[in-house]
């Protein structure tokens, strides 16, 4: 689909941006973490260029090129440090194993299976690799939760001017509207906020997501100001903006993550997090089994109606009543599911003998379950959940308020949230898988080592002897570095830690 010329050479010109731009100047760590947020924050909605046998070129795919690109003509070497473990298998599953059998079984083809595997990957699979190979350590995460509580500042002053001027900032740059439906720019007797987001939903994750990491970086001591701020007016201005996006989700995900982290903190204890994940995992569960409906749906939409009114509740009715439908469908090919191309859909003749479809997808779990079957929902959930458990039996809920281990914990809370939203919406965003990986990544490193001892001080976080032994060596190469910087001729190319 081709828009506007502003919008078309914005898409085209992002890869010599990132490569010549991002990765030539910035350290590669640096330059991901740009690339990532800078694309799905600011490029263009709706724009799209087909090649042949290839995912289209959007903004998923320019971002996941462009950077795959850079990493091989500057960091080529990045790729020799990825090696496949048992905390992959989800991964693995959700982009190759299950798109390829679904084909296969529903008679597709093994051309439709690799092509479904290809999307998969750009969609998923490169940006959690990308996590797993820059973001697997504690420098990375915490330039990870740094970076994205920085995008939010970035973000709410535009927020709040669409807030007062109505969802404008996409057409007036790029010369059109970034969503499809204006009426969703209006929520509450007021303008809800897109930005150059698909959604309000969308901007409401993120701004929630961004205020929770602040935060918590500002409860733990990672950050004390910012910009010669106080971090106290900064997340006073975050909460403000969040309320303004007017997303009743994103209010709600940020209460629970707020009590998740100080729970932490003042009780050592991750249970309110784990409650979360089985509450989700056994909902999914009656949901994909068909045992989520009548009296159990109605008791649902009745709280709802009573914490966030009517208009609200009536919203999660028709979702429920939505993904009720298509569940009976996905059941109908339980294992592998449907395959792509609407085959998981609802169909029928309207009054004009035209067939049409007749539901809406809102969720991203009804998606997976309708499109690959109990294999695409199991794995998809796996990929969002096991960073969490994993991390919660490696770094215990005491050492989460240390300035060490906090960016990577706040991270951690928000994918689980992340998942939470996927059972209402289906907003995607790159940069939560991205984090996905960072975090397995982290894990698989093994580095440091956490006192288990209940009620150790916080100070009881040491690293194992090879992880000192690698802390030598990168401060001797980084000494190495400074010292060749400050002998080369004024004007000549310093030498830059990824």
């Amino acid at each position: 689909m081709l828009m506007t010329p502003q919008a078309n050479f914005t898409m085209l010109a992002w890869m010599p941006v990132v490569v010549l731009g991002f990765f030539r100047f910035l350290p590669p760590r640096r330059a991901v973490i740009v690339s990532f947020i800078g694309a799905w924050l600011f490029l263009p909605q709706r724009v799209s260029f087909e090649f042949l046998g290839l995912p289209d070129y959007d903004r998923m795919s320019a971002t996941c090129y462009s950077i795959f690109l850079a990493t091989v003509v500057y960091d080529a070497q990045r790729f020799r440090s990825f090696k496949v473990t048992w905390l992959d298998v989800p991964m693995i599953v959700w982009c190759f194993l299950g798109p390829f059998s679904t084909a296969l079984v529903n008679g597709l083809g093994a051309y439709e299976g690799a092509s479904a595997v290809l999307d998969r990957v750009v969609a998923y699979g490169l940006p959690y690799f990308f996590g797993r190979v820059y973001l697997n350590d504690w420098i990375g995460q915490r330039q990870m939760a740094i970076s994205m509580f920085v995008s939010g500042l970035i973000y709410a002053p535009l927020c709040v001017l669409e807030v007062i001027i109505s969802p404008q900032l996409h057409r007036m740059v790029y010369g059109y509207h970034g969503i499809n439906q204006f009426s969703q720019g209006m929520r509450l007797g007021g303008f809800r906020p897109t930005v150059f987001m698909r959604h309000g939903l969308s901007v409401g994750m993120w701004m929630m997501a961004a205020t929770l990491i602040g935060l918590w970086l500002w409860q733990s001591g990672v950050l004390k100001s910012l910009w010669a701020i106080p971090m106290a007016v900064l997340i006073a201005g975050m909460i403000v903006t969040v309320v303004l996006v007017k997303s009743t989700g994103a209010y709600a995900y940020l209460i629970y993550g707020v009590l998740v982290l100080f729970v932490a903190k003042w009780f050592r204890t991750s249970l309110p997090l784990l409650v979360l994940i089985v509450l989700l995992s056994g909902y999914l569960g009656l949901a994909a089994s068909g045992n989520f409906s009548g009296e159990s749906k109605d008791r649902i939409v009745s709280i709802s109606a009573d914490i966030a009114g009517e208009e609200r509740s009536q919203s999660l009715q028709f979702r429920l009543d939505n993904e009720e439908v298509l569940g009976e469908k996905a059941r109908e090919q339980p294992i592998f599911g449907w395959g792509r191309w609407g085959r998981n859909r609802v169909y029928d003749y309207d009054w004009s003998g035209e067939l049409v479809d007749t539901v809406v997808t809102d969720s991203m779990w009804i998606q997976a379950f309708g499109v690959n079957g109990i294999i695409g929902l199991i794995s998809i959930v796996a990929v969002q959940f096991t960073p969490a458990l994993v991390f919660m039996v490696r770094y215990p809920a005491h050492t989460w308020f240390t300035p060490l281990v906090a960016p990577a914990a706040a991270l951690n809370v928000v994918i689980v949230l992340y998942m939470l939203d996927c059972t209402l919406n289906n907003q995607v965003n790159p940069v939560y898988s991205v984090v996905s990986g960072g975090i397995i990544g982290l894990l698989v490193q093994r580095a440091p080592a956490v006192s288990r001892t209940p009620g150790a001080s916080h100070s009881m976080i040491k690293p194992s002897i090879k992880s000192s032994t690698n802390l030598t060596k990168v401060s001797a190469r980084l000494a190495r570095k400074r010292r060749l910087n400050r002998a080369l001729p004024a004007g000549a190319p310093r030498l830059h830690d990824s």
